[in-house]
């Protein structure tokens, strides 16, 4: 039985409390924020009556110094006031960062998520429960959409995320911060302030200090809207995916047809285009995705209608390459999608030098370019442009960005993984990087790069 209530009545603190059942072992993430230390005394104060058998659980990132570690000190001397299990661990999160090439923001959840996963595993534990709040749902929606995200980006934080090993519950997404803070003020109950929350260097700092605010002024119920998008997209995506697997099987064929019927193993998947075009172009995107799903690639919204354009109105022997070595190929009947065979961990591609304005074919990344310089567009850059793999500390100022990104993280967004990454193909002109596949440089005035598949035809970027 699961019981559907608001818990913790006399404070009105909205927490859902269909997500509990009686008897649970849950483990509440408390940072020593607001948001958290109102879950865990909410929770405490009225989980008896779901008889809820609570812990709380701790990770120090390694940053903020004595800050955090006074931090680990209250989450500890709050469970030991409340009588509950204390778990704690410590990680260092820029160290991680820096190795995997990630922001700090990226690097701290993969880690928080990945401790998790552990205490699910190694502890008598049914769930860990997160303190993220209807505000946190709003910031992280906008986030996404600022990304480009598509429809699953948009469902936002989930109130319920599955793992091997256990589950992670939002109780609190229906509770807002100010709501939050008049329940422990209602309590008499302090928290502490993490002062990184004002770091307009994080993007989420951004968008709950400046950028959700400003469009508050437009529309004050802003927050509820995001949240209430986030829920309808997390329906939606629930029905596509259904239906989405519902019709995969009857178009997305495995290798390729052999005269006299049937069809070959290997050689990537094909999708029959004429049963694709009777589709509506909302499951053809889907479709379309799946399959380079299927083969380890991620499509965004450019190549997916990059894909379809050559899917319905392309002409056989057609082809185009995307990133992440994703190629297509249309043929009478089918859309051919195969992944290229990435190189072998250390492989080192040679550097291809040419003079500016000059072209180059560089077969080591399947592309040709040219470099052309507008007349009176600006000088020339002095020295050769060099055509070559990305490296550890390059770094590229994308278009609409507001500085310089460093490659690895572009990288992530871009979820090219394996061995492709370590090859991964940059122009350098002047120690700037200008171009980079798969990307959005910055383009550097009075000078066109134009890139060439081998064997097709141009393609401007």
């Amino acid at each position: 039985m699961i019981f559907s209530m608001s818990i913790a009545p006399h404070s009105r603190l909205p927490i859902s409390a269909f997500l509990l059942k009686p008897g649970m072992r849950l483990a509440v993430g408390v940072s020593g924020g607001a948001d958290s230390v109102a879950l865990v005394r909410a929770l405490h104060e009225d989980g008896g009556q779901l008889g809820l058998v609570l812990s709380a659980a701790h990770l120090h990132h390694g940053l903020r110094g004595a800050e955090a570690d006074a931090d680990l000190e209250f989450v500890r001397d709050l469970a030991a006031s409340l009588d509950i299990p204390f778990h704690h661990a410590q990680v260092d999160v820029a160290s991680e960062a820096a190795k995997a090439g990630e922001s700090i923001e990226e690097a701290a959840r993969r880690l928080r998520y990945a401790w998790f996963r552990q205490l699910l595993e190694e502890t008598p534990l049914d769930a860990i429960a997160t303190a993220h709040t209807r505000d946190d749902q709003a910031e992280t929606v906008c986030a996404k959409f600022l990304r480009g995200a598509w429809t699953e980006g948009l469902s936002g934080i989930h109130p319920v995320v599955e793992f091997p090993e256990g589950r992670i519950v939002r109780p609190l997404l229906g509770a807002t911060r100010s709501e939050v803070e008049a329940y422990l003020n209602e309590l008499g109950q302090h928290w502490r302030e993490d002062s990184s929350n004002r770091d307009s260097a994080f993007t989420r700092n951004r968008i709950r200090h400046e950028l959700l605010p400003l469009l508050e002024t437009w529309n004050p119920r802003l927050r509820d809207h995001l949240a209430q998008m986030a829920e309808l997209a997390r329906d939606e995506e629930t029905w596509w995916h259904a239906e989405t697997a519902r019709l995969a099987p009857q178009l997305i064929l495995a290798g390729k047809p052999v005269r006299g019927g049937g069809r070959a193993s290997g050689g990537g998947l094909a999708l029959d285009v004429t049963r694709l075009a009777a589709l509506a172009p909302a499951i053809q995107r889907r479709l379309l995705r799946y399959a380079a799903g299927q083969l380890g690639a991620t499509l965004d919204f450019p190549a997916t209608e990059a894909l379809r354009t050559l899917a319905l109105d392309g002409r056989a022997a057609q082809k185009r390459e995307l990133a992440q070595g994703l190629r297509a190929e249309r043929t009478p009947r089918e859309l051919r999608l195969t992944l290229e065979t990435a190189p072998k961990a250390g492989e080192t591609i040679s550097e291809y030098c040419f003079p500016i304005p000059g072209e180059i074919r560089a077969p080591a990344f399947g592309i040709g370019m040219r470099i052309q310089c507008a007349a009176g567009g600006g000088q020339v850059p002095a020295g050769p442009a060099i055509l070559r793999n990305w490296r550890p500390g390059d770094r590229v100022h994308l278009r609409y960005s507001s500085g310089p990104r460093k490659v690895k993280e572009v990288l992530e967004r871009l979820q090219v993984t394996g061995t492709s990454r370590a090859v991964w193909p940059v122009l350098e002109i002047g120690g700037r990087i200008v171009w980079m596949q798969g990307a959005e440089v910055e383009p550097l005035q009075g000078v066109t790069v134009v890139v060439m598949a081998l064997a097709k035809g141009p393609e401007e970027s």
